[in-house]
C-alpha cells in the first residue's frame, strides 16, 4: 500500500463537469459497484500449462468477438486485412456492396494460405500452389481440371464465412458461427467509446512485437496502475496513480486515471514537470504565460481545451471535462486494451502464440486526432520485431522489461499463484470472466 500519511494530505483538484445532456451520447462517468470477487490466488499454471492453453482456444478464442483491424484500411472493394489469432489466419474483405466479410485464410484444396499477414487489394484470391481461385465473397470460381475430382468440389463451393462487423472505426470478427450479436457482446462500451470518434483519428503507429510471455501476463500488466510507482517513477510527476476509479462490467472493465496531476506519493514540485508541460503545449497553452498553481493545471487545461478546441478544429462536444485531460483506460475482453484520450488513442492487442503458452504477439496501434480541415496523413508502415531489437518508447519498454522474468517466475514451485490487491481489481475481474468461459457448462457463452 502507499504511504497513508501522505494520503491524508493528498491534494484535491476541482473538476468542471459538463452536463451529459449537452454532450451527445456521453461517456458514463459514474462509478460502478465493486464486484465481490474474493481474495483467492489466481493459479500460476494457467500462464504456462499447455492444457490450459488448449482450453482457452476451445472455449474463449473460438467463441468471442475479436478485433480484426481498422476500417479505413479497407475502403475500396477488394481491400483486405489478413490477420492471425493463434493457429488461425483470416481474411477480412471489403465487398462490392460496401459490406465486409470474413473467411479463413486457407485454400480448401491442400491447405495453402492464400495471403500473408498484412494489408492488400485483390480482384480475386488465387492459391499460388494449384491456382484454385476464390471470389471476394469466398466462392470458388475456378478449380483447374475439376473433372478429375470424382468427388466434385468442396461443400457449397465456397470458403466458410465467419461473423464480421464494423464498429467505431474498427472491424471485428469471430471464429464462432453462432456468436452472440456484437452489440450484446460489447455492451455497455458502445456508449462509453463512441464519443471519442476514433474515425476522426489517423494511424500514428503500427507495431507488432514478439514477447516471451503468456498473453495474459501482458493483459495483467496493462490492467492496473499499482506498478507505476515501481517501474514508471517518472510518471509520478505526470499522473495521479492513487485516486483512480475502477469499474467492472459484465465482461469488460476500465479505470479512470487523472493526468496533468502529481501523484500523492511524491512532493509537489516547484516547477512544472516536463510531462505536464507537454500536455499544456499540446493543448496550445503558452507555458511561459501560465501563472497558476501546479495543482490547478489539470483543471486549467480542461478549461482551455473547452474554450479553444473548436478554433483548433477539434470537436470535444461529446466529452466531459475530465476526458479532456485524463486517461479513460478500457479493457475489452479478452485481449484489447485502450488508453482513450481526447486527442489520441493508444490501443494494444494481445494475441496468443499458435503453439507456445510462453510466447505472444503484442500489437501497438496509436491513432491521433486530425483537426477538421487538416490534410489526412499517410498511413504509417507496419513494423514487426522481437522484444529488445528496437525500442517501443520508454514507458512501454519499462512494461516489457519485466514480462519475460514474470513468465519464468510463474513456473517456480514456490509460486502457486498471483496475490492480488484492491488496486488490481481489474486483473481479478479479467480472470473471473476468463474462468466463466472456461467453466461454462456448454463451453460456449
Amino acid at each position: 500500500m502507499w504511504d497513508t500519511a501522505r494520503m491524508d494530505v493528498k491534494r484535491v483538484v476541482d473538476v468542471i463537469r459538463v452536463d451529459p445532456a449537452t454532450c451527445g451520447n456521453g461517456t458514463p462517468a459514474e462509478r460502478a459497484p465493486d464486484p465481490d470477487l474474493g481474495t483467492a490466488l489466481i493459479p500460476a499454471e494457467r500462464y504456462y500449462a499447455p492444457e490450459f492453453m488448449k482450453l482457452e482456444w476451445e472455449r474463449v478464442w473460438t467463441k468471442v468477438w475479436l478485433l480484426g483491424g481498422r476500417s479505413d484500411d479497407i475502403t475500396a472493394p477488394g481491400d483486405y486485412i489478413c490477420t492471425e489469432i493463434g493457429k488461425e489466419s483470416v481474411l477480412i474483405v471489403r465487398q462490392h456492396d460496401g459490406s465486409v466479410r470474413c473467411f479463413p485464410n486457407v485454400c480448401l484444396h491442400r491447405g495453402n494460405r492464400l495471403r500473408p499477414e498484412g494489408l492488400g487489394n485483390a480482384e480475386q484470391f488465387r492459391c499460388m500452389y494449384h491456382h484454385w481461385t476464390y471470389g471476394l465473397d469466398g466462392t470458388l470460381d475456378r478449380i483447374p481440371d475439376l473433372c478429375t475430382f470424382a468427388q466434385g468440389g468442396p461443400p457449397k463451393m465456397a470458403l466458410p464465412s465467419f461473423p464480421c462487423t464494423e464498429w467505431n472505426g474498427f472491424v471485428w470478427y469471430s471464429l464462432n458461427p453462432d456468436v452472440e450479436p456484437f452489440d450484446d457482446y460489447i455492451s455497455p462500451l458502445k456508449q462509453h467509446l463512441e464519443p471519442y470518434h476514433p474515425e476522426r483519428m489517423a494511424w500514428k503507429r503500427d507495431v507488432t512485437v514478439e514477447w516471451d510471455c503468456n498473453w495474459k501476463a501482458s493483459v495483467d500488466a496493462f490492467n492496473e496502475s499499482y506498478h507505476v510507482q515501481g517501474i514508471h517513477p517518472q510518471l509520478l510527476w505526470y499522473l495521479d496513480d492513487t485516486n483512480i476509479q475502477i469499474d467492472c462490467y459484465e465482461r469488460h472493465n476500465r479505470y479512470l486515471i487523472p493526468f496533468a496531476s502529481i501523484s500523492p506519493r511524491v512532493a509537489m514540485p516547484s516547477q512544472i514537470p516536463p510531462g505536464i508541460a507537454e500536455i499544456m503545449t499540446h493543448a496550445g497553452m503558452d507555458i511561459a504565460d501560465y501563472e497558476g498553481r501546479i495543482g490547478d493545471i489539470r483543471r486549467d487545461v480542461q478549461v482551455f481545451k473547452r474554450q479553444h478546441g473548436q478554433a483548433q478544429g477539434k470537436d470535444y462536444s461529446e466529452l466531459n471535462d475530465d476526458q479532456l485531460t485524463d486517461d479513460y483506460h478500457y479493457m475489452i475482453f479478452p485481449n484489447v486494451s485502450l488508453n482513450m484520450h481526447a486527442d489520441d488513442i493508444m490501443m494494444f492487442r494481445q494475441r496468443p502464440h499458435a503453439t507456445d503458452p510462453n510466447k505472444m504477439l503484442y500489437d501497438v496501434w496509436v491513432f491521433e486526432l486530425v483537426p477538421e480541415g487538416a490534410e489526412w496523413p499517410k498511413r504509417v508502415r507496419h513494423q514487426r520485431f522481437r522484444h529488445g531489437d528496437k525500442s517501443i518508447g520508454l514507458v512501454l519498454d519499462q512494461d516489457a522489461y519485466n514480462l519475460p522474468t514474470v513468465q519464468l517466475g510463474m513456473r517456480s514451485d514456490s509460486f502457486p499463484g498471483l496475490w492480488i490487491g484492491e488496486q488490481e481489481l481489474r486483473i481479478r475481474h479479467f480472470h473471473k470472466v476468463l474462468d466463466d468461459y472456461i467453466n461454462a457448462p456448454d463451453a460456449s457463452l
